[in-house]
């Protein structure tokens, strides 16, 4: 239901849950302190909202939630909601989106936030703080690669054999030059070619020399 599905008055219909009396009552201020939208109900159970929603019919749900548990999430949304929680787990997030929940906001978030949030999600967009939004990005960035490997993850004596390895030298001459074991040198190559995400010595060159960790 969007922004135009309004009552007579043009007002977007507000449905609220809390299980604090508290912010509940702040809430019901807020809701009615804005001459655009009009309270059709309040409730202590967050668990029962959607289930009073299919009685009021609101243009928007606003739950004020303390924890993602006390939200019990259905599978398709009938109305926008928008939810109050501090921290909410990137997986509950990412499902609460997919279910059709509009914004989710933290508990914290000023009164101007809020209003925007309502009128934006009866609009029919989705509204996220950025901490959130920084979570989810994290959730479903891509692996790390292989050009953005830092220098520091290779030592000082991987960096070494690295060079060496460019030069065409085999384990026995590494081994000879830094004065160290063939078995030691077979575990710093093992750790480089891991670390470079490569499969032979020529691509851990390859890649070492366009990444600018050796020169020729």
């Amino acid at each position: 239901m969007t922004a135009g599905n309004k009552n007579g008055r043009g007002s977007v219909r507000v449905l609220l849950a809390s299980a604090s009396a508290v912010r509940r009552a702040g809430l019901e201020a807020l809701v009615k302190s804005s001459g655009s939208l009009t309270l059709i109900g309040s409730m202590s159970n967050t668990q029962v909202i959607f289930e009073r929603a299919s009685d009021l019919r609101p243009d928007i749900i606003l739950a004020d939630l303390d924890h993602e548990s006390s939200l019990r999430l259905p599978a398709h949304f009938i109305f926008p909601a928008i939810v109050l929680i501090d921290d909410p787990d990137p997986g509950w997030t990412a499902q609460a989106l997919r279910f059709g929940v509009k914004a989710i906001l933290d508990r914290d978030r000023g009164h101007e936030e809020i209003l925007y949030a309502i009128k934006a999600a009866s609009s029919g967009l989705v509204v996220l703080n950025a901490e959130v939004t920084g979570k989810l990005v994290e959730r479903v960035r891509p692996p790390t690669r292989i050009d953005e490997t830092p220098l520091d993850q290779l030592s000082s004596r991987e960096l070494e054999v690295l060079g060496m390895l460019a030069e065409g030298l085999g384990n026995r001459q590494i081994a000879d030059r830094l004065g160290l074991s063939d078995h030691t040198i077979k575990f710093h190559i093992s750790s480089i070619l891991d670390k470079l995400g490569a499969s032979t010595r020529t691509e851990a060159v390859t890649t070492a020399l366009r990444m600018g960790l050796i020169l020729l």
